[in-house]
């Protein structure tokens, strides 16, 4: 019997898990200029295109459950790049929402994809159909 199927090399979750692993290594010393993690930075990308959400909301685009989000949220809380906002009229949904510092952000990391998309070495195309064809692989595994 062979057991070629079980080499690392030939698994599709190894290759995206060391695939990702190396992403988010590189743009490390791109947050470290922010002063951010790359938690932190997907965190402000979903608050910059929609702000004042819902934890609820804001755990479910980011795919990350409260235990996991609430401290990243305190961080940037206590950095003074988020608010977190209790309803008045439901105490158990709590918004977030960008600060002054927060909003400003935006145009210090504006430069970020950019350099990201030189270092990968692929072309526009090959980063789009890359990009669509794992949006696909995550709605097929939901």
């Amino acid at each position: 019997m062979s057991y070629e199927h079980l080499d690392i090399d030939n698994q599709l979750c190894f290759a995206l898990y060391a695939s990702s692993k190396a992403v988010i290594k590189s743009y490390k010393p791109l947050l470290d200029e922010l002063g951010i993690t790359y938690t932190q930075y997907i965190t402000l990308l979903v608050l910059w295109k929609e702000d004042n959400i819902t934890v609820k909301e804001l755990g479910k685009k980011l795919y990350l459950d409260s235990g996991t989000l609430t401290p990243v949220l305190k961080r940037l809380e206590s950095m003074d790049i988020i608010q977190r906002i209790r309803a008045s009229q439901d105490e158990r949904n709590v918004y977030v929402k960008l600060t002054d510092k927060g909003i400003a952000m935006k145009d210090k990391a504006s430069k970020i994809p950019g350099k990201m998309f030189c270092s990968t070495g692929l072309s526009l195309d090959e980063v789009s159909g890359l990009r669509e064809k794992l949006k696909f692989l995550l709605n097929n595994l939901q």
